[in-house]
């Protein structure tokens, strides 16, 4: 994404029935608006520390080292192995005779009087000692020489901790604020609105009994924190993102903002306008850097009269169902026929579902792919038909059972495998009779064909959810039973 001043304004809602990754695209927006710190690169931390060190004083690091691991006694294969010893030979070019590095500098640095060492050139200052066994040792009495040493290598540990501690946390600096519209939100959360302010403090004995004093004063909401955010940083961008848009009175929540939003009316733009903000009366404009992001839940109709006044001020992208991400669930492990029968696709599933429901309910009753992205068993798929996707539809068919039967393919079905039943008829005509056994048949010829149910009366009765699927028993645990809603 460009962060040029010139770039223009962008506003975006993006529309589309519950499920269908609008809150995600949100997310994923964030982080085009989100300037993550650098990463400090180990290595490079590894590099400044050795870099003005000797060969002595980089064995001596590595035996500071190790002894933080509880590791004294260290053979030549092992410091010549460890990263520190690595790094300092890649910084001078060398590949070869490494362990004769090793040997001739921990020779060098023995004690005159070991008795394990031989060696005729050696330093003023011992610092390494061996043991009967090869193995090498830093001598006690040159800790107190390795003081600055040790520092530096702790100020190095410390680093790495901090530098593991940022990459989690994933910091950086947020060009963005993010709201979710509701019924109660308004002018006074997201432009500025008058708030009451505590001053004075509170007796910690007696609650009662306070210094405290409330005044009122105005206060800046969340749109125009992040303009005066913008406006002092032109050369980046910046973006309002909004959750549900359309669940608030957006003339009330924007106010005199709704005009000044328009791409050529925001400041520096050609019709650029400027308005005294209600409650401070400041003088204020939208700044072209900044971005606007929505969503909006097409199946929402309660505020349908604002669609007219948002178009003319944002672009609408439609977010279609996507039965394509989904998967398929069962026994997979082969590619054979019988594996066809061990399995659900959720894509067909979906489509299935979405074909019949656009059908009877409309296009905007559609189940967006998000109610089955998470699910990979049948148990999941089972839980979310009964406490999501089947009580959804159920309100969208305002209860009408031949409708949500015709949805779930449960016409001329056995009582043991319709999804939905209808509870009414049952009791009515004593259709299932449990000492007997025997299941009726319950036909819904006016959904003999496509759209044959426009025109018809449809009998609206209370609903009840097959038993058994709630229980994930009998039909219901096999995935057979779910395939029929491909078609």
């Amino acid at each position: 994404m460009s962060d040029m001043s010139t770039h223009e304004p962008t506003n975006i809602i993006y529309t589309g029935v519950a499920g269908t990754g609008k809150t995600y695209r949100l997310l994923q927006i964030a982080k085009q608006y989100t300037d993550y710190l650098p990463e400090i690169n180990n290595e490079a931390l590894l590099g400044q520390l050795l870099q003005s060190l000797s060969w002595r004083e980089v064995l001596c690091l590595i035996f500071l080292d190790l002894r933080a691991e509880q590791q004294d006694l260290v053979k030549v294969r092992e410091l010549v192995d460890h990263p520190f010893f690595i790094t300092k030979a890649a910084q001078n070019s060398r590949e070869k005779n490494l362990e004769s590095t090793a040997w001739l500098e921990l020779r060098r640095h023995s004690p005159i009087d070991s008795k394990t060492v031989s060696f005729d050139n050696r330093a003023s200052q011992a610092y390494f000692d061996k043991d009967n066994s090869g193995a090498w040792y830093l001598l006690p009495e040159s800790m107190v020489l390795l003081t600055e040493l040790s520092q530096q290598l702790a100020e190095f540990q410390q680093a790495q901790r901090d530098n593991h501690s940022n990459q989690n946390q994933s910091s950086g600096q947020q060009r963005f604020s993010m709201v979710s519209f509701h019924q109660a939100y308004g002018y006074e959360e997201f432009v500025e609105g008058i708030r009451p302010v505590m001053s004075g403090s509170i007796h910690a004995n007696n609650s009662h009994s306070s210094n405290t004093q409330m005044s009122y004063a105005v206060q800046d909401g969340a749109f125009l924190k992040l303009c005066q955010r913008a406006a002092r940083d032109p050369q980046h961008r910046y973006a309002m993102l909004i959750d549900e848009i359309n669940r608030a009175n957006v003339s009330r929540v924007f106010g005199e903002l709704l005009s000044l939003i328009e791409p050529d009316k925001r400041a520096g733009k050609p019709n650029a306008m400027t308005v005294h903000l209600a409650y401070s009366g400041r003088a204020f404009s939208v700044p072209a850097n900044v971005d606007i992001y929505a969503t909006m839940n097409t199946q929402d109709h309660s505020l349908a009269p604002l669609d007219m006044a948002l178009r003319r001020r944002f672009r609408f992208i439609d977010c279609p169902p996507q039965p394509e991400l989904l998967s398929i669930i069962g026994d997979i492990a082969s590619a054979t026929d019988r594996a066809a029968a061990d399995t659900v696709d959720l894509s067909k599933l979906l489509t299935g579902l979405n074909m019949r429901i656009t059908q009877t309910l409309g296009a905007e009753a559609q189940l967006g792919h998000a109610f089955l992205f998470s699910v990979d068993c049948l148990d999941q798929l089972q839980m979310v038909l009964v406490e999501q996707i089947i009580p959804q539809l159920a309100q969208a068919a305002g209860g009408q059972v031949a409708i949500l039967q015709y949805i779930f393919r449960d016409e001329q079905k056995p009582l043991s495998t319709q999804f939905i039943r209808d509870s009414q008829t049952m009791i009515n005509n004593d259709l299932y009779d449990p000492m007997s056994n025997k299941h009726a048949t319950t036909q819904h010829q006016m959904f003999a064909g496509q759209g044959a149910f426009l025109g018809q009366s449809m009998n609206v009765g209370s609903y009840m959810m097959n038993p058994d699927l709630i229980a994930k028993t009998g039909e219901f645990g096999k995935p057979a039973i779910y395939q029929r809603l491909y078609k």
